[in-house]
Parts: structure tokens; C-alpha cells; sequence
């Protein structure tokens, strides 16, 4: 009886450690080998990690999955979050466009096999994209600024094109805009049922890939679209800066922040190092092979899980990527030290923040014209706003990046107008260099429009050298 009692004490032990190793690798806390018909556990076959949560110090293996921003779970937003008494009057969004196909290739190696067809069986799976396939065939005639209007509606080549966007792009724009029609038509009616062409302000870079991106989006955020209300005008600058580009200073900065760049890289022996082993096994000199960018590649490779290039002498791996990963975060880091990119920040995003301003002025005012308004850019674009507004810990721009600006009425005090600034669905109004310190002496959820607007018209160029007070001034001024 005794040894029959430990028998079962003894199965139900296992039982019990059995079902914990399991949950433990479900929950990917222990290594699982990823053999398959008895294969080695070195295969190469997948590289895609998948930690559960953020490491406790910077991982270049977390932040690249974090860049690629791969369609999976619902998101978690703290967009249109307000008290019942605030009323949504305008929203403007910025976007960086989609998961693309690598706009550099690695010399004397295969490139990634990527469809950019689109296929609604395949993976990452939306629910609207044979939809949005179908919406898309219909706009052939689309009306848009050329020469947006001689590019295609939707990414359609069974190998991808440099620089296309891909199947992952397309569904993770349907995502954003399916997100924020919950939010800003469904629960904040922003728009009317019948709204018109008026009250949508469209913008968009010549690339396919941002026409296609911005598109996505719309089809999420107002689905079956009527083609004749939608207007696209085209951007020719990746700063948005319209009629305003031409800013000397503003390249002075760029070429001492290219400069600080090529500095560093110069005093990182493992970068160097790294790029050496590289150009070794693809039989490219170093120096070729650094000019090619290779961590751009290498990108699409991780993003969609797909074994890095080999040669005959070896094949890129991932400690090579971890290298060149860790000294882009490193580069990061010291970029907002050293202030010569938050200099050429304030100068390049100023064009945009300032129509972006103007525009929730109006609105404020009680026009109510271009209530959505969608920029469809680049992380070149992005990148300066986040700067300039001092999100200084803000990320860099990943696929599909979004940064949303809220203008809001306080229904108790009609005559005051609020804003909130969200980056990715984190709510970073209180971040802002403009807003970081209002929350201390008010208890109000969000920042005062006149705060943002002094900031744009003002402050900007005081922060560069105090002795400016418009734009072409402190474009004209002394070097930096």
C-alpha cells in the first residue's frame, strides 16, 4: 500500500513538471530547439525570436522585432482617451509607410525571396484585404496629384521591387486605420456619415510605397472609400517642408550630424570588425561592402523570418547583425547628446508643424474643413518631428509608425482648446518639450493649444539661438 501511495506521489510530481516545462516553453522562458525530422538545432531555417517582454537592459535582437512591427495581437491605444466633457475637433496623422522590400542589396548575394503579391490566405492574415484588393481594382481612375497618379494602387509583384511595400506593410496600415476608425469615427463621430472631400487633407511622397501605405490606412479607417471624395496630393520632399525647403543652416546641421556619424563609426573597432568578416565571406572589399548598407538587407531578412545570405565561403549570421543593430542604438543615443540633429530637427520639421498649427487653428475657430488630416511619409520625416517636439527617448520611427495629433474643445469652457500628441498609441503630450512640466500645475488631461502654437511660432528658434524669430531668418542665420 505504502509503495502503491509513493507511485502515485511520485506520477503526480512528473504530472505536475511536465505540464510547468510546458508552460515554460510556451511562454518562451526556457530555450525550445527548433529541430524538425531530426534535424540539428543549429538549422537556419527560422531566426525569429519572440521574447515575451522587454529585456531589463537595450537588446538589439528586441528592438529590430520592435522595428519590424510584425501584425499580431490587438493593440493597446490611448488614442481619443478624454473626459466626456472634451470633444474631438480635428485629428492630424502622420504615418512612416509599411514593411518594405530592402532598398539596398548586399553584393554577390541572393536577395530575400519575398512576395509582394497580395493574398489573403496568406500570412499576416486581415479579415478586410481581399476587401481592400477588390477597393483597390476600382480606383483605377483615381484623380491624384501627379505623379501619384501614375503609381499602382497596391503592391503586385510575385518577387518584390526595391523599396516595394509588402503584404506585412499593407496589413499593418488596415490595422492602423481600422484602429483609429474605432476610436475617431465610431466612438468620437469625427467625421459625418456623409462626410466630403472638404473634411479630408491627404498627403503623400512619390513613392509607391507611401501612396500605397496611406491608402491602406484610409481603406481601415473609412472602408468602400468613394474614389471621387479621395484626393492624394504629392509631396516632393521627405521633410514635408512645401514651398519652404531651402534652409542653408538647416544642411549645415546635416553635414556635421553626417560627420558626428561617420566619427563614431570610425572609433567602433567591433563595427569595423564585423563589416571586415562580412566583406570576407561574400568576397567584396570592406569598404564596398559598408557602402552597401548591409543592415538594411539584413532587416528583411529578420522582419520576415527568412535565413540571412550565404556564400561559398560561409554565410552572414546573426552575431553579424546584432553588431551593426547595437551600433544604430548606440548612434541613437549619442545623436540626442550631441544636438546637431535636434538643431537640424527644429529647422526641418518646422515647415510641417507649422501648417499642422495653423490647421488646428482654423479648426479651432469653427472651420470645418480637413478634420483628418494623413501625411504618408518616411522615418526621414518622422524622425525630425519627434526631435524637435524633445521626445528625445521616442524610438526610431518602425514600419508603419504612426504620430497623431488631437485638438480638443472643453465643452465647460468652450473658448478653450486642448491637444494631445500620441506616438505609436502612447501618449507623450507630457513629454514634449512644449507641455513636460504643464501637468505639475494643472490638473488638466491634456496641453493648452496656445502652448503648442507658441512653441511652433516662437520657441523653436529661440531654442536654436535665441536671435531668431521666423523661419527664413533662422534658416539664413549664422553656421551652426
Amino acid at each position: 500500500m505504502l509503495h502503491r501511495n509513493r507511485f502515485l506521489v511520485l506520477l503526480a510530481l512528473a504530472g505536475l513538471l511536465a505540464f510547468l516545462s510546458l508552460s515554460l516553453q510556451f511562454f518562451h522562458l526556457i530555450p525550445v530547439s527548433a529541430t524538425k525530422n531530426g534535424g540539428s538545432s543549429k538549422s537556419r531555417k527560422r531566426i525569429m525570436p519572440d521574447p515575451v517582454t522587454e529585456p531589463p537592459t537595450v537588446d538589439p535582437v528586441y528592438e529590430a522585432l520592435l522595428y519590424c512591427n510584425i501584425p499580431s495581437v490587438a493593440e493597446h491605444s490611448m488614442e481619443g482617451h478624454a473626459p466626456h466633457h472634451y470633444k474631438l475637433v480635428s485629428v492630424h496623422v502622420f504615418i512612416r509607410h509599411g514593411d518594405r522590400y530592402p532598398l539596398y542589396a548586399i553584393p554577390k548575394t541572393k536577395r530575400p525571396e519575398i512576395d509582394c503579391t497580395l493574398v489573403a490566405s496568406r500570412k499576416p492574415y486581415h479579415p478586410k484585404l481581399e476587401a481592400f484588393i477588390s477597393h483597390m481594382l476600382k480606383g483605377s481612375g483615381a484623380s491624384f496629384e501627379s505623379p501619384l497618379n501614375s503609381l499602382p494602387l497596391y503592391p503586385n509583384h510575385p518577387l518584390c521591387e526595391t523599396g516595394e511595400l509588402t503584404q506585412t506593410g499593407v496589413v499593418q496600415h488596415l490595422l492602423n486605420g481600422q484602429l483609429l476608425r474605432d476610436i475617431y469615427l465610431r466612438k468620437h463621430k469625427l467625421l459625418p456619415n456623409n462626410w466630403s472631400s472638404d473634411q479630408l487633407y491627404l498627403e503623400s511622397t512619390g513613392k509607391s510605397r507611401t501612396l500605397q501605405s496611406g491608402l491602406a490606412l484610409l481603406y481601415g479607417f473609412l472602408p468602400e472609400f468613394d474614389w471621387k471624395k479621395v484626393y492624394f496630393k504629392h509631396q516632393p520632399s521627405a521633410l514635408f517642408c512645401s514651398g519652404s525647403c531651402y534652409c542653408p543652416l538647416r544642411n549645415q546641421y546635416l553635414e556635421k550630424e553626417q560627420r558626428r556619424q561617420y566619427l563614431l563609426r570610425l572609433k567602433n573597432s567591433d563595427l569595423e570588425r564585423t563589416y571586415g568578416e562580412m566583406a570576407k565571406i561574400v568576397d567584396i572589399p570592406t569598404k564596398q561592402l559598408r557602402a552597401a548598407n548591409p543592415i538594411d538587407s539584413m532587416l528583411c531578412h529578420f522582419c520576415h523570418n527568412v535565413s540571412f545570405p550565404c556564400s561559398r565561403s560561409g554565410c552572414l549570421g546573426m552575431e553579424h547583425f546584432k553588431v551593426i543593430k547595437t551600433h544604430q542604438i548606440e548612434d541613437e543615443r549619442e545623436r540626442h547628446e550631441k544636438l546637431l540633429y535636434f538643431g537640424y530637427s527644429l529647422l526641418g520639421a518646422h515647415p510641417i508643424l507649422n501648417q499642422t498649427v495653423n490647421r488646428m487653428q482654423r479648426a479651432a475657430s469653427g472651420w470645418r474643413d480637413e478634420l483628418f488630416t494623413l501625411y504618408s511619409a518616411h522615418d526621414v520625416t518622422l524622425s525630425p518631428i519627434l526631435s524637435a517636439l524633445g521626445l528625445l527617448e521616442a524610438r526610431f520611427p518602425r514600419f508603419a509608425a504612426r504620430l497623431v495629433f488631437e485638438l480638443w474643445q472643453d465643452h465647460q469652457k468652450p473658448s478653450e482648446h486642448s491637444v494631445r500628441i500620441l506616438y505609436n498609441g502612447a501618449d507623450v503630450t507630457f513629454h514634449t518639450s512644449f507641455c513636460h512640466d504643464f501637468h505639475k500645475r494643472s490638473p488638466k488631461p491634456m496641453c493648452p493649444l496656445e502652448n503648442l502654437v507658441r512653441f511652433v511660432k516662437q520657441d523653436m528658434f529661440v531654442a536654436l539661438d535665441g536671435s531668431s524669430t521666423n523661419y527664413y531668418d533662422a534658416c539664413h542665420g549664422e553656421g551652426a
